[in-house]
Parts: C-alpha cells; sequence; structure tokens
C-alpha cells in the first residue's frame, strides 16, 4: 500500500485556531488523560455527541487487517484495493497508521491503538471525554469512532515543528494564544480538580512494586525517589498555582503548523533563556485575561512555571519506568527516564530557590 512521500507526523490534534486572518496551529493530544502538572479533571458541560464505538480489537503487531475493518465502517464507499496507508513511528504511547484514498490526503483517517499496559498511564474514558471537549471549543479534530484499543480520529494537515520552529517569536506567540484558550476551559462553577499528585503517586507505586527490582543502577533508589516527590509536593503546593485543564503532553511534534489556515539526544541548552520567556508568558497572560498584563504577574507565572517543571522531569521520567517494562515500541525508555532524572537533579538547586516576586 502507498505512502504519500513527506507527510508531517500526526498527533491527535488539539486545535489552535487563529483570532484574525493568519497562520494556525494544530496540538497534539497524544496523552489526553489528565495527566499533567496542576491538570484537573475534564469539565461536564458542553457535552459532544455520541461517538460511535465499534467491538473491534486491532492487533498491535498487525494493524494493518484491523484497520482497514474500520474503514469499512467509517468510509463504506472507499474500495478497500484503493486504500492507502501510512505508519507513523515517532509516537512511543501508541501505534498509529493513516489511511487515505485521495494522494493529498484531503480525507484521512487516523487509527490510533493504545501501546501495551497503558491502562496503567492513561484513563482512556477520560481521553475520550477530552478529546470531545476539546473539540466542542474547537481545539481538536473531529474524533470519527472508539474500538476496543483504540480511537480513530481526524487528519490534520499541516507541519509537526521540531525546536528551531517554536523559538519564532510569530510562532511562539500563536502556541502562547492556543494554550491560554485551552487553560480557560472550565466547569460552569464548579471548582477544578487537580490529579498531578493522584497520579505521580499511582506512577510512583507501579515503580515501586512493579519495576524496582529491574531497575538499571544509573536510576535513583526508590528510597531516594520517595523522600524527593514528598518534597515535590510540599513545596510546589505552596505556590498557589492555577489548577487548568491542561493538554499535558506539548512536545514540539505535537504542534501541527499550518501556514495557510534509538532516543534523540534531548538537548537542554536548546531550553528557552529568562528573557525569551517572560515574553511568552506576557503573551499567554494576556490572551488569558484579555487586556495588558504587569511585570509581576509575569515574573509570578515565570516561578510558578519554572518550579512546575521540576514536576514534569519527575513524572515523565516514573512513566518512561513503566513504559520500559511493558511497552513494545522501539524505544529507549530506560535511558529517558535516565536524562529526565539527571536533569532533575541537575536544576533542581537553582529551580528551588526562585522566589515569588514581592
Amino acid at each position: 500500500m502507498a505512502a504519500p512521500p513527506s507527510a508531517p507526523v500526526p498527533r491527535s490534534p488539539f486545535y489552535l485556531r487563529r483570532p484574525a486572518p493568519g497562520p494556525q496551529c494544530s496540538w497534539g493530544m497524544e496523552e489526553r488523560a489528565a495527566a499533567g502538572a496542576r491538570c484537573r479533571e475534564p469539565p461536564g458541560p458542553l457535552r459532544a455527541a455520541a461517538v460511535p464505538c465499534f467491538g473491534i480489537s486491532v492487533h498491535q503487531d498487525d494493524i494493518l487487517p484491523g484497520a482497514l475493518r474500520l474503514i469499512q465502517e467509517l468510509r463504506p464507499h472507499w474500495k478497500p484495493e484503493q486504500v492507502r496507508t501510512k505508519r507513523f513511528t515517532d509516537g512511543i504511547t501508541n501505534k498509529l497508521v493513516a489511511c487515505y484514498v485521495e494522494e493529498d490526503m484531503r480525507d484521512c483517517v487516523l487509527v490510533r491503538v493504545y501501546g501495551e499496559r497503558t491502562e496503567l498511564l492513561i484513563d482512556r474514558e477520560n481521553e475520550v471525554r477530552n478529546f470531545q471537549l476539546l473539540r466542542a471549543h474547537g481545539c481538536a479534530p473531529k474524533l470519527y469512532c472508539t474500538f476496543q484499543n483504540g480511537l480513530c480520529y481526524e487528519y490534520m494537515q499541516g507541519m509537526a515543528l521540531g525546536p528551531e520552529h517554536i523559538r519564532e517569536p510569530r510562532l511562539f506567540r500563536l502556541i502562547a494564544l492556543e494554550m491560554a484558550k485551552i487553560h480557560t476551559i472550565h466547569t460552569n462553577g464548579s471548582l477544578p480538580k487537580p490529579t498531578l499528585w493522584h497520579k505521580i503517586h499511582t506512577y510512583f507505586t507501579l515503580v515501586k512494586n512493579e519495576i524496582s527490582p529491574s531497575l538499571s543502577a544509573d536510576v535513583p533508589k526508590t528510597e531516594v525517589l520517595e523522600r524527593e516527590l514528598a518534597w515535590l509536593k510540599e513545596h510546589l503546593s505552596q505556590l498557589d498555582s492555577p489548577v487548568v485543564f491542561c493538554h499535558n503532553d506539548l512536545l514540539c511534534k505535537n504542534i501541527i503548523y499550518d501556514s495557510t489556515k534509538g532516543v534523540n539526544e534531548v538537548d537542554y541548552c536548546r531550553y528557552p533563556a529568562r528573557e525569551t520567556q517572560l515574553q511568552w508568558l506576557r503573551y499567554y497572560l494576556q490572551a488569558q485575561k484579555g487586556m495588558a498584563v504587569t511585570s509581576r504577574e509575569v515574573e509570578r507565572l515565570y516561578v510558578q512555571v519554572n518550579k512546575f517543571a521540576l514536576a514534569s522531569h519527575f513524572f515523565w521520567a516514573l512513566w518512561a519506568l513503566i513504559q520500559s517494562q511493558f511497552s513494545t515500541i522501539d524505544f529507549d525508555f530506560l535511558r529517558y527516564a535516565v536524562i529526565r532524572f539527571n536533569q532533575y537533579f541537575k536544576v533542581k538547586p537553582q529551580v528551588s530557590a526562585l522566589e515569588m516576586p514581592k
């Protein structure tokens, strides 16, 4: 089956629309299950129409037969012999294949098959609710259906961004505007419920009880991690950081830019400098508040964001340890965990010393 010569890497996009004529971005939604820092459970109102659920199971190591069965349900007018497919291999949680007929992929169905044992990491019912919620707010593609071990959704045209792109002010302004939009999605009058600590404790328990004996010597001992987790919770809980509806997996390649509308080495030298962060955060706050903001407000958010980056390192390191035990995807999860833990301990002294502005 044929594949397009240069299709962009899709995630399940979380849709960034331009506020005025100009470019737009859509954002990947690979990890949709309210997992990241200070995230809350998805709100209830703004319900979308029911999504078809098919009793089809797609084999992880032989995706195409099951994917084509789903296409027969979703696109019955497509002739099976004309269906083209493309496997996407950048994802390290799920497996993904695109199905289409036309060369330009204008009507293309993405079939996502959940990774092995990822139900330990992701609440799949929440994932679907979040997907529909974001779609209702114009921030996600269409969700076509769910099946026994995955879901199908709309393919978004565009270019998956890299680190060099998101440093461009014209692009990071768009990203900041869309993130602000996502973070203002809320339930009518209900208090948000944070899930960060529950998730991290769940992951840590899995690591401690099921994975710890097989850990590399490069990974900190579980006793050390337990102390760090207690310190993190105490330290970050004092910041009075807002609880918002989060994306939680905003890697560069999870941002799809549309101008018409082994382990890769993690290079922390490319982490944005303070001035770039402040500029980005100012765009974000102004979009969220709809008005000019003070330097104190920007500085306050800068401190909160950098401190919560510690939780991000800790969270994804635990995630990678669990994936190293169960995932069948060809990726060095253990090495990735070591990289994230190393960066956590490297930046902890300077980040913990940051003080909120008076």
